[in-house]
């Protein structure tokens, strides 16, 4: 036991400690901070896309509505004022004509007209859904890298106040053994706990 804390009291096993820790938590710290810019730009993306569905959603409601007015108007018209039919036919949309052609006499505004019309908002939906989760998933890693950053910098500073220490002193060991703990769990959690980003 007495080689180990002589090793933990060693020169050059504690400036190697503190050069191991620097690095580590210079190195956990900058992936933080890349992680935070990921979240960062993937949440952005994610409020965009919400923001372009609502537009697309809001358009598309004001679609099925002008729809639906001129049906409705070119359905009364139909039989007994053709000239005024005609004019609500001449600003149906595609869809519902198409709608129309499906459904025949049936109310044309079925499940497939307004899945045809809110196709894009879906779109922008999912992809909003999609960046907001690979926001999260960034936060996450970022999170856990703080963690090892906070070990690591724990570590260092344990270290470096062993260095300080008389060499034979017995907390000259004890701290040297707490920095290379802290160092061993840092790099444990770095490998197994922080999550890896797939986009």
């Amino acid at each position: 036991m007495k080689r180990v804390f002589d090793f933990l009291r060693n020169e050059v096993f504690l400036g190697t400690m503190i050069a191991l820790l620097s690095v580590l938590t210079a190195f956990s710290s900058y992936q933080g901070a890349m992680a935070d810019s990921e979240q960062n730009k993937y949440e952005i993306k994610g409020m965009q896309a919400l923001n372009d569905g609502n537009a697309e959603y809001l358009s598309a409601n004001q679609n099925w509505i002008q729809d639906e007015g001129n049906y409705d108007n070119w359905y009364i018209n139909n039989q007994s004022n053709p000239e005024v039919a005609e004019y609500y036919e001449g600003n149906f949309s595609q869809s519902l004509f198409d709608a129309i052609a499906r459904n025949g006499d049936d109310y044309p505004m079925d499940e497939q007209y307004s899945d045809e019309l809110y196709v894009d908002a879906i779109a922008y939906w999912d992809d909003a859904d999609y960046n907001f989760d690979l926001g999260s998933q960034w936060d996450e890693r970022g999170d856990q890298l703080q963690l090892v950053m906070l070990i690591m910098a724990l570590g260092l500073a344990l270290t470096a106040w062993a260095s300080l220490l008389h060499a034979e002193s017995k907390m000259r060991g004890f701290f040297a053994l707490l920095g290379l703990v802290a160092l061993i769990a840092g790099l444990a959690i770095y490998f197994v706990m922080v999550s890896t980003v797939v986009a």
